[in-house]
């Protein structure tokens, strides 16, 4: 969905919306004193790599790419990497990431979480992105990690069952919507229960978003990323150097885009999508490659 900066959309969405390494290590452990495997080491070709004891596939960057979480539709010629919501099916022979929301809980689906597993404030209210009405689902202590992904791991699964190649979980950055109640440090060790799930699946599992934390990419596991307007926040540099160019992005204006493609346009996969993410029978549907 596209960046908490500017809009973002969901297959699911109402109405069509959407320092120090020794510090690290102790902060983002949840408790088992291990990190993942550094996935960039070790690949076997430039479009796979090993993740414990399964093969995993990277997206074939640079190449045609299509974002359809706001609706699956007949990918364009030329398109060989497409991402779409869980509850879509892969696009036949091409490389397919599966969109999952996994930091916050969908409005018609909040009803569906436990009580103590909304993040609430010191009054007791669930603390709530008030952008898109979502609640922050609270993933800030080892055990409340472990039960929500739980959750988020019955939906990747799905994802490895339906033949996608990868994962996307989404609102990785909620901690700084959280009011200061969860931080980067519970972000990365949450986002690591869902790497070794991914890998334990053979999916690959992409970072989305959240520059801030492009640098701790190898220690939560993460394999790639999915990026939205990178090129209109002079952004791209900072994933591409953090993914070794392993990065598809998504841009929502023509200005976006066209910086996008100046820097980038032979080492990443660039689109350009309107921001309702819509399909091609809709009056606001967008999609440009230059």
């Amino acid at each position: 969905m596209p960046a908490k900066r500017g809009p973002r959309t969901g297959f699911l969405r109402t109405a069509a919306v959407l320092v120090t390494l020794a510090a690290l290590a102790s902060c983002t452990s949840d408790g088992d004193g291990k990190d993942p495997a550094d996935t960039t080491a070790g690949s076997d070709s430039p479009d796979s790599t090993k993740s414990g004891s399964q093969a995993v596939r990277l997206p074939p960057v640079p190449d045609g790419f299509d974002y359809q979480i706001g609706g699956a539709y007949t990918p364009p010629s030329g398109v060989r990497i497409v991402a779409r919501d869980r509850g879509a099916d892969p696009a036949r022979g091409l490389y397919n990431i599966c969109y999952v929301n996994a930091f916050q809980a969908q409005p018609d689906e909040q009803d569906d979480w436990p009580d103590d597993l909304l993040l609430r404030d010191k009054k007791g209210e669930v603390v709530i992105d008030a952008d898109w009405d979502e609640a922050l689902l609270d993933i800030g202590t080892p055990a409340k990690r472990k039960r929500v992904a739980a959750r988020v791991d019955k939906w990747i699964d799905g994802c490895a069952d339906k033949g996608f190649d990868a994962v996307e979980p989404d609102n990785y950055d909620s901690y700084t919507r959280s009011h200061g109640l969860l931080n980067a440090d519970d972000a990365v060790s949450f986002i690591k229960l869902l790497s070794r799930r991914a890998h334990t699946r053979g999916l690959a599992i992409a970072q989305k978003n959240t520059v801030e934390l492009a640098d701790r990419r190898s220690r939560a596991g993460l394999d790639f990323a999915v990026v939205e307007e990178c090129g209109a926040y002079d952004e791209c540099g900072e994933y591409a150097d953090a993914f070794d160019d392993r990065v598809v992005v998504v841009e929502y204006t023509d200005k976006g885009l066209k910086k996008a493609l100046a820097g980038f346009g032979d080492r990443l996969s660039i689109v350009r999508r309107d921001v309702q993410v819509s399909t091609p029978d809709s009056d606001d549907y967008v999609r440009r490659t230059r």
